[in-house]
């Protein structure tokens, strides 16, 4: 039986191997788009609509999934050179105010994105609800990261570092 850590790795790598798809679909696309331009003459419409779609999509999945908490943005200046029970302070303050924004924002962003179905993108005629969906799984993975957050600091956990030269692989 695998154990919930095996578990948590496994869909990581998955997560992992999604950004990796984004961006090999992304390069591919940018890179036929210079040769039709400036080769054939021939200028591709729908590759800005697949590279804006897929940039959008890879950095919010990434945001979502693939980053890790040492690699967030912080005010390291400060976080770094602060106790640990100030840590856990800022931790709990911060991870409370981002669960209650994305949980405000989260039922007019999905009322936003299921009404978009109407719509439609201009060259590859895609739903445009399937485009904007990432944001609704950003938010609710983000509420349940940083739910996970509070928790941990609330308990003592040590804060995750941000200073690379403490960092471990």
């Amino acid at each position: 039986m695998p154990t919930a850590t095996a578990a948590a790795h496994w869909l990581r790598r998955r997560a992992d191997n999604v950004v990796v798809a984004l961006l090999a679909t992304m390069f591919t696309t940018f890179i036929l788009q210079i040769f039709f331009r400036y080769v054939i003459d021939q200028p591709l419409g729908w590759s800005e609509e697949v590279i804006v779609t897929v940039w959008l999509w890879t950095v919010l999945w990434g945001a979502a999934f693939v980053i890790g908490e040492s690699e967030e943005i912080r005010f390291d200046i400060v976080y770094s050179n602060i106790s640990e029970g100030w840590r856990r302070i800022f931790t709990v303050i911060t991870g409370l105010v981002l669960i209650i924004v994305y949980g405000i924002s989260l039922p007019a962003a999905y009322s936003y994105v299921s009404f978009m179905k109407v719509e439609r993108s201009a060259y590859l005629h895609i739903p445009i609800n399937v485009l904007y969906a990432v944001y609704i799984i950003f938010a609710v993975a983000s509420i349940v990261r940083y739910g996970f957050l509070v928790l941990r600091a609330v308990k003592g956990t040590a804060s995750p570092q941000t200073n690379p030269s403490e960092l471990r692989d």
